[in-house]
């Protein structure tokens, strides 16, 4: 496995994006957005998706240097056409004037359309969160869902991601497609060369698929099949809420804001509409420092059942790998070593992970170290 430092793909990918023509602060804030995909895991919305955004600029579906028209504007909301820009830098400088505008009026919103894919939702609804505000962000996409009992797309994989602070920086962040799982999935399947879940898909004939192929291949020309809705197919597993889910995400991001939704959007790309919502917390201290207070004792049960631990198998390890990861980008409690025997090699990466500020709480074995991360206790 390949480790590159944030900091070092941050600027790669700038550098990447200026190279296809993106202004320098839309290269960056787009990459900030690929790259912290990759960093927390979700390697379906990354870096892996620069060929698919160097495909639409060539082909001239995402404009590099579309300038945004303002629609309508109120104290507490935006409505913008993105002129079919890159949606990455754009829905980040949305988010960012509707937390200004929120700290104004206790809430705002901004709605935008005829954008492109954005990456993934709860980076928008983090940037609220990280400012003591409750973030929903939402799009829409090109219809690559298909409806409960049919074989034909409809809707997109229409995500939903929210987002509420609570005590010393921590928070609360759901993101999720309303479809059982995103395009992304299924090209990390296909790089991978492995087949998919029966559960994820159905091909033209409205059965199971298992081929990723021919699946990425039917959804961009939609000659049928595609993404079940979340719950799956049928009434068995409740497939027509997520399929419902959808239809609402499309209702407030396309309709809401006179942009394009379903089969009216581009084969293969994402003419996506994007709803950015962010409320604001009162305003009097007491009370905003208690919601925050209920919200820590909600995660601290909800993690009193979840370990959070990474395991090192340290045969073979290079200890030049570890020097490339930022462990402090991990949500991760505590660190496990295993090796067999006790070597110096791992005598050398308990002092390495020690020198990182990590403190270390039990040697239980000769072949099992622990070490704690302080930020998170």
């Amino acid at each position: 496995m390949l480790h590159i430092r944030r900091a070092e793909l941050e600027e790669l990918c700038t550098k990447i994006f200026m190279a296809m023509g993106l202004p320098a602060e839309d290269a960056r804030d787009s990459a900030e957005v690929l790259v912290s995909a990759d960093a927390r895991g979700i390697r379906s919305h990354g870096v892996a998706h620069l060929e698919r955004y160097a495909n639409g600029l060539k082909a001239g579906i995402i404009k590099s240097n579309a300038t945004p028209v303002l629609l309508h504007e109120t104290p507490c909301s935006i409505v913008l056409d993105a002129q079919g820009g890159v949606g990455l830098s754009l829905a980040k400088k949305a988010m960012k004037t509707v937390i200004s505008k929120a700290g104004q009026s206790g809430m705002a919103a901004a709605s935008v359309r005829n954008s492109n894919h954005f990456g993934i939702a709860g980076y928008y609804s983090e940037m609220a969160a990280r400012n003591d505000m409750i973030g929903i962000s939402m799009t829409n996409t090109a219809a690559l869902g298909v409806p409960t009992f049919a074989r034909e797309v409809a809707f997109g994989t229409n995500p939903i991601a929210f987002a509420a602070p609570a005590l010393e920086g921590r928070l609360f962040s759901l993101d999720m497609a309303t479809t059982t799982v995103t395009r992304g999935a299924v090209e990390v399947c296909l790089r991978e060369g492995q087949k998919i879940p029966p559960f994820w898909a159905v091909g033209k004939d409205g059965l199971a698929t298992t081929d990723p192929v021919s699946l990425l291949d039917d959804m961009l020309f939609q000659r049928g099949g595609g993404l079940l809705p979340l719950g799956g197919s049928g009434k068995s597993g409740a497939g027509y809420k997520g399929y419902g889910l959808a239809v609402m995400v499309d209702i407030l991001c396309a309709i809401a804001s006179g942009g394009t939704f379903g089969l009216s959007g581009v084969a293969g790309y994402t003419f996506s509409n994007k709803d950015i919502f962010t409320q604001f917390k009162p305003e009097v201290k007491s009370v905003k420092k208690k919601q925050m207070r209920k919200l820590e004792n909600v995660l601290n049960e909800l993690n009193m059942n979840s370990i959070d631990i990474l395991f090192i198998d340290v045969e073979g390890f290079e200890l030049n790998v570890i020097k490339g990861i930022d462990l402090n980008e991990f949500d991760i409690k505590c660190i496990c070593i295993k090796a067999v025997p006790f070597t110096q090699q791992t005598k050398e990466l308990r002092k390495l992970i020690c020198s990182k500020g990590y403190k270390l709480i039990a040697n239980i074995s000769s072949d099992e170290i622990y070490v704690k991360i302080q930020n998170n206790y």
